[in-house]
């Protein structure tokens, strides 16, 4: 059967969480995987515990990222070639045709900020081997996405503390 097409979408928390535990599930039984996160540095938790399974392959970030919003024009140039280079990665390491599962965390942000052409995102979405089952992660996908998608699950914010100030917390958020 064709990999098919995950997204985790919606404004509330627990979108890297499905994904991640998907990635554990998929290693675990001894699946391949490939997990990249856009938007991110190397210091989100999630990372140590991916990092120790040999069945994933963790592709590096940046050691420190703003909020896209929050960055110089520069500092956006600068990330956009980054993404360009990670997806680069992605497409080479995909060919080798020895992932089971692909993960691409927060990929809709880059493309909603105009960081990533959908474009190419939707070419190596139709690209990959035919077994290789994908995950994206983010707000807002486009139709595009939708349209292209097999499973679609929204995580509805009903109450969350930022509402009330409170910031991320380590171990809990991050």
């Amino acid at each position: 059967m064709r990999g098919l097409i995950h997204i985790y979408c919606g404004d509330g928390k627990g979108k890297t969480t499905a994904a991640v535990g998907l990635a554990i599930r998929c290693a675990g039984g001894g699946g391949r995987v490939l997990y990249a996160s856009f938007l991110k540095d190397n210091k989100s938790g999630e990372r140590a515990v991916l990092e120790q399974n040999e069945n994933i392959l963790l592709l590096e970030n940046p050691d420190s990222v703003k909020f896209y919003k929050f960055m110089t024009d520069e500092e956006k140039e600068s990330y956009r070639n980054f993404c360009k280079d990670t997806l680069s990665n992605i497409q080479q390491e995909i060919s080798k045709n020895k992932y089971d599962l692909l993960i691409l965390d927060e990929i809709i942000p880059t493309i909603n900020n105009k960081i990533l052409p959908e474009e190419t995102v939707l070419r190596l979405l139709d690209s990959r081997p035919y077994l290789l089952e994908a995950v994206l992660t983010g707000r807002n996908p486009s139709e595009a996405l939708i349209s292209r998608a097999d499973y679609i699950t929204e995580m509805k914010k009903i109450k969350h503390p930022y509402d009330k100030g409170i910031q991320a917390r380590k171990y809990i958020e991050m």
